[in-house]
């Protein structure tokens, strides 16, 4: 395999979190994916019996959850730790936020069912991405934002407050505040009244 990081004396953890490239064997790391699939189960478990019971659980996965936040489970994370969610956001069943790099999702956002939030970015060439090379960029959701189902979000995009993804929708570039947009990949069909 090449030295892709001679000279570098970070780990891939330290490299991970500072937005580079690393390879994903960090012995830390991989603890920290663990907690947070132990998490999301109990979390899982036992919002079967009662949601106000579970809300626990869910804050210690989430590096933040706003008041009056709710999450429908199932919830798919790497880590947990490296997403906010903002007061008031609902999100429906069945997300997936791979929070390699940080997740920022706002206040008063609705956010429909089987979404993907993906932070990890894979090399386009041959040789590193079989080496397992990999970088993460973050997503910010703004407020008051709604994602329709099963929407996309791609590394490194921004959506803007008020404005709206149509339901399929796979997001590749930033989205400006107060548009609706749709289509894969997703483009602004138009401006939002009020927003």
């Amino acid at each position: 395999m090449p030295e892709y990081f001679a000279g570098d004396t970070r780990t891939n953890r330290e490299r991970m979190l500072a937005g580079d490239w690393y390879i994903s064997d960090d012995p830390d790391s991989w603890e920290q994916f663990r907690r947070a699939v132990r998490l999301q189960t109990r979390y899982t478990a036992a919002y079967t019996e009662d949601p106000d019971s579970a809300r626990p659980i869910l804050q210690e996965l989430l590096g933040h959850l706003g008041e009056q936040a709710h999450i429908r489970p199932p919830l798919y994370v790497d880590y947990g730790s490296y997403i906010t969610v903002g007061a008031r956001t609902f999100i429906n069943y069945n997300l997936t936020a791979l929070d390699v790099a940080p997740i920022v999702i706002g206040e008063d956002c609705q956010i429909g069912p089987n979404v993907q939030l993906l932070t990890p970015v894979h090399p386009l060439e041959a040789q590193p991405r079989k080496d397992r090379l990999e970088k993460a960029l973050p997503i910010t959701i703004g407020d008051n934002v709604w994602l329709g189902g099963g929407a996309i979000i791609c590394p490194g995009v921004t959506v803007g407050d008020n404005s709206v993804i149509g339901a399929g929708a796979v997001v590749t570039r930033d989205i400006p505040a107060g548009c609706l947009a749709v289509g894969s990949p997703a483009r602004v069909i138009r401006k939002l009244d009020n927003a």
